[in-house]
């Protein structure tokens, strides 16, 4: 397993590209419509696309901050469901995760 600082940085710089992608997704919703119906109709479904993006960006977001309160706390690499070390492949791909590959798969 990578030392905790680099989890703990690649969590963050993350949450930075997180940030920055929600600011330009609200940027977008916040812009004015046209008023040719037509036009309309394609903007309003951009926008449930963004809102979709941006629902999934904030959910990534909350699991980003409780694995940064894992390592903060001194749980980060254990699975929260069984207790058993999630393994450092898991965790280089997915280091938000809070669960070891069998729980994952089970829910």
């Amino acid at each position: 397993m990578q030392s905790k600082q680099v989890y703990r940085d690649a969590l963050m710089g993350r949450l930075a590209e997180l940030d920055s992608r929600l600011h330009k997704i609200e940027g977008a919703l916040d812009e004015p419509h046209s008023k040719d119906w037509d036009d309309a109709a394609i903007e309003h479904e951009n926008d449930e696309v963004l809102e979709q993006l941006g629902q999934s960006g904030q959910d990534e977001i909350v699991r980003i901050r409780a694995a940064l309160q894992r390592l903060r706390d001194g749980s980060f690499g254990t699975c929260t469901r069984c207790g058993e070390q999630i393994s450092a492949e898991r965790l280089d791909t997915l280091p938000e995760t809070p669960f070891c590959r069998d729980c994952a798969a089970s829910i």
